[in-house]
């Protein structure tokens, strides 16, 4: 089969087409078909050095995946040859989803809902277990909460607008003034231009998702109401500490990793999934210079 591999870490160029052998599923484990397989902000860093997670190359990135189960292992009950399934591979894990097939464990897979194409599967396994796990569980939102999300049209942000608006909260996100539709489209109630706006303006939240890290957590603490939470998914530079929200008031939730889990899949709503390039197996490089240039609207996929 073919996987993308590189030899060396560094810039996009070093992702290189290769042919391994196909892997075979052990007890607990199916073997998927890849449809598609999502590109994550955090794969370029693996990819550049930035963050070694996978140790020295050659390795093969991705973790998100979505396609046809082709084989399943000794003691697997929920899948079976021939159903659609999408899933997260565990982070950080080996990686492996940009290839032509890949092995997962049973537990980490969920059956590929109606609403989902197999390129939008495959775009959401890590951001919406992300939102999910980190505004959902750490932050707790509820209704009648107001919520204030940042880089809201980005990958995670896009799916955490629509989790936190079906949990009945009201949405604030920040965005560029040309992605003001597309937020609000997703159920946001306002948005902010944080270019040319001050998002410290707005009335005062309940919780801050905090998706850019650095100087933005301290200022995202000046509107949370007393008691608020703040939730940050920037391990490597949260700008905050439990210490300084205790001094304001305020909580701190800094969500270091997210996990793969088929359960949390499973019980999603049904959410808008936004893909902005799908892009042939072949050529990752373009898709890892797609999601570095920072102007996506959601998600990179790759394609067989």
């Amino acid at each position: 089969m073919r996987v993308i591999t590189q030899k060396t870490v560094g810039g996009a160029s070093v992702l290189e087409v290769a042919e391994v052998a196909k892997p075979v599923p052990g007890p607990g484990q199916v073997l998927v078909k890849v449809g598609a397989a999502g590109v994550n902000p955090v794969d370029t860093y693996i990819r550049a050095g930035g963050f070694p997670a996978l140790g020295e190359p050659p390795f093969t990135l991705g973790w998100d995946v979505a396609g046809t189960v082709e084989q399943a292992g000794e003691g697997v009950r929920g899948f079976a040859a021939g159903d659609d399934a999408y899933g997260m591979l565990p982070f950080p894990g080996t990686g492996g989803g940009y290839a032509e097939y890949v092995v997962a464990d049973e537990s980490d897979l969920a059956r590929r809902p109606s609403w989902l194409t197999v390129e939008e599967a495959g775009a959401l396994p890590l951001v919406a277990l992300t939102a999910w796990q980190a505004l959902l569980g750490r932050g707790g939102v509820s209704a009648g909460q107001r919520v204030l999300i940042h880089a809201a049209a980005g990958g995670v942000g896009h799916v955490a607008v629509q989790l936190a608006k079906a949990r009945g909260a009201y949405v604030i996100g920040t965005a560029s003034a040309a992605k003001h539709d597309f937020v609000r489209s997703l159920g946001a109630g306002e948005v902010v231009d944080y270019r040319h706006q001050d998002f410290t303006e707005i009335e005062p939240v309940d919780v801050v998702f905090d998706l850019v890290g650095g100087e933005y957590a301290e200022r995202s603490a000046k509107v949370l109401k007393p008691g608020g939470v703040l939730v940050s998914t920037i391990p490597g530079n949260p700008g905050f500490d439990v210490d300084r929200a205790a001094d304001l008031g305020i909580r701190f939730e800094l969500f270091g990793s997210v996990s793969a889990s088929g359960a949390d899949l499973e019980a999603l709503p049904q959410v808008k999934v936004q893909l902005d390039h799908v892009v042939p197996l072949a050529d990752a490089a373009k898709a890892h210079e797609l999601v570095e240039s920072k102007r996506t609207t959601g998600k990179v996929v790759l394609v067989p």
